[in-house]
């Protein structure tokens, strides 16, 4: 978890002073001075998320300087291969976004096809063969 922290935790250090100096030189034009300020804040957030998961957690074969490959060898989770879910999940994120140009409606749709293909996602492994 080292490198993802210092990754989000310095893009806290690049987007605050450049949102100042943007600020400063744009006659603080408010969307670009917020957006800026904004992105460092949550570039700070996640780094401090990480930094602290990281403070509970043994280190990983990825931060250990002289590693081998083999130390990452194993079961990194359960993935379903079949799953038709996760594509009905994108379709309805792209239609969350599409509808911030279209029209609220279209991002209501999106809304609606996220919650039902994200609660099938949930529980697709709690039907059939899967029951407990």
């Amino acid at each position: 978890m080292k490198v993802e922290t210092w990754v989000f935790g310095s893009g806290t250090f690049f987007f605050i002073p450049l949102g100042a100096v943007y600020g400063l030189l744009s006659g603080f034009e408010p969307v670009g001075f917020i957006a800026l300020l904004l992105t460092g804040g949550l570039s700070a957030i996640i780094g401090l998320y990480l930094y602290l998961v990281s403070l509970r957690i043994d280190d990983r074969p990825e931060d250990d300087p002289v590693g081998e490959i083999a130390q990452g060898a194993g079961d990194l989770g359960f993935f379903n291969p079949r799953s038709i879910w996760p594509i009905g999940v994108a379709a309805g994120g792209a239609l969350l976004f599409a509808g911030v140009a279209v029209g609220l409606w279209l991002s209501l749709l999106g809304v609606g096809i996220i919650a039902i293909t994200a609660l099938g996602l949930l529980f697709e492994h709690y039907v059939g063969d899967f029951t407990h």
